[in-house]
């Protein structure tokens, strides 16, 4: 339905062609472009892929029986691996704060310097920029991409374009063989592939991923930072009057006006911009820089490089497109110089961020170095509460359940922290010890019996602890439980 202004004629009843809400999509075509933020972007962009494609293949050797891939996510065992670090499942606490830690660091960089993070290391950033290079490679620089979209269909046309394509199609099928060599051991892996005698999770998989991969980085594009990713919506939270983004100062800019053709300078008084729209044929996004902040923007910094170029060439002060705060606006028209860049980071936002992100780092760093290699918990058995021996003796029973996170076999010796009279002894064991298999978990029932008239079988309750220690091993493990009496 179209809305309509009070007073206007309404629509004739047997239109048939009713004006369109909606634009259809033009394709963007980025221009070529060289400058200091597009070597950094080549920079990440290469640091970025090469740690994807390459980390699975770091091997890492740690002893019989267990994976030498240095970073792997084994879910047949439950087990995350990471170099020296090894994840248990109940550990996953390790991994919500490394994700804590993650959020954390968006919101710094953001609330610091804007969407850098979209506009350098974003997954669809990095792609979408491999992608648009295979495509300058295949059809040429902007004007050549453009002429071919807009002809008719021909063999040239048809010829590059498959050719296009099936390049995306190859980087596609990497990107998904290569996620999935993160969940087992990539050379049995790429094996079994090649020899079609994977498991169909891994193939289904790898379809998937090369299906988004084409579709996002060759035709979606911008329109997955627009339209998909919420996180556009969500930095206006993170940003203030301070956050360093990419802006135009119009005040130095305006009026544009085109340069006479052979002249150094135009001949009425104008602004530096000569409206050469290199800032928006460089652009990504296919967004006027010029027009203000929108949210297409990812401050990827391309129309400064480019903008900086045309200054360059017209002999005018670079700066006209840079990265800078609305704080710096208010100054420069009012004829003050900008504030340090360090001023813009160091504020009360980015520090409270950057503590927090810290004490979790923190918090994580000492919980690694502090577990243990046994894990134990202690059920107390409480139906009944206690049983009474024929002797008069009181008898709790406890169901113990320890993981032993050593790679190989342990003898488990079992101790009590108790009062006086207290004994312990472990269902189907002779002696107060127990042997682990390498890797595994361990159920076993122990009894604690206090003599009958002993303060422990009178007493409701009575605190004990619980001592385990492994086999050649120096650190212990305790549990805290109640030793339940008659309580008379």
């Amino acid at each position: 339905m179209v809305s309509q202004n009070p007073g206007s004629s309404p629509l004739p009843a047997d239109s048939s062609n009713p004006p369109s809400l909606y634009a259809a999509r033009e394709p963007v075509f980025p221009r070529r472009v060289k400058g200091n933020f597009r070597t950094l972007k080549w920079w990440i962009m290469a640091i970025t892929l090469g740690i994807y494609y390459l980390t699975p293949w770091i091997r890492w050797d740690r002893g019989p029986n267990m994976p030498d891939q240095a970073v792997l996510v084994d879910l047949a065992n439950r087990r995350f691996f990471f170099f020296m670090v090894e994840i248990w499942p109940h550990e996953f606490y390790f991994v919500a704060g490394l994700l804590i830690m993650a959020g954390l660091g968006l919101f710094l960089f953001t609330s610091a310097a804007g969407r850098v993070w979209c506009g350098y290391a974003c997954p669809q950033t990095v792609w979408t920029d491999l992608f648009i290079l295979v495509e300058r490679w295949i059809e040429g620089d902007r004007n050549a991409r453009l002429r071919l979209h807009r002809q008719a269909w021909n063999a040239e046309k048809v010829r590059k374009r498959l050719t296009k394509w099936l390049a995306y199609l190859l980087i596609a099928v990497a990107t998904g063989g290569a996620w999935v060599f993160y969940f087992t051991d990539a050379p049995s892996l790429l094996r079994d592939l090649l020899t079609f005698s994977a498991h169909p999770v891994a193939y289904l998989t790898i379809l998937t991923l090369t299906a988004t991969t084409f579709v996002f980085g060759g035709f979606a594009r911008e329109q997955i930072c627009i339209y998909a990713c919420p996180w556009p919506r969500i930095q206006a939270a993170m940003m203030d009057e301070d956050t360093i983004t990419v802006g135009y100062r119009s005040w130095r800019g305006e009026p544009r006006g085109k340069l006479k053709k052979g002249a150094a300078t135009p001949e009425v008084a104008q602004g530096d911009c000569i409206d050469c729209m290199a800032c928006v044929n460089v652009c990504p996004m296919g967004i006027d820089i010029r027009n203000g902040q929108q949210l297409a923007c990812i401050t990827c910094g391309l129309c400064i490089d480019a903008c900086n170029d045309t200054m360059d060439r017209i002999g005018k002060p670079r700066g006209l497109i840079d990265y800078m705060a609305l704080t710096d606006e208010t100054a420069e028209r009012a004829g003050s110089p900008p504030k340090p860049v360090w001023k813009h980071i160091l504020r009360p936002r980015t520090i409270m961020y950057t503590t927090m992100w810290l004490a979790v780092g923190v918090g994580l760093v000492v919980a690694l170095f502090l577990r243990s290699d046994i894990d134990v918990n202690v059920t107390p058995v409480r139906n009944p509460t206690f049983v009474t021996l024929s002797d008069g003796s009181i008898r709790n029973t406890y169901d113990i359940r320890l993981r032993n996170k050593f790679h190989e076999e342990r003898t488990l010796s079992f101790s009590i922290d108790a009062p006086p009279g207290l004994r312990l002894e472990l269902e189907g064991e002779s002696a107060a010890t127990a042997r682990m298999a390498p890797d595994a978990t361990l159920q076993q029932r122990v009894y604690i019996i206090a003599p009958a008239g002993s303060p422990a079988a009178q007493t409701a309750r009575t605190d004990i602890t619980f001592w385990f220690q492994a086999e050649g091993s120096s650190s212990r493990v305790s549990a805290g439980t109640v030793f339940n009496g008659k309580g008379q």
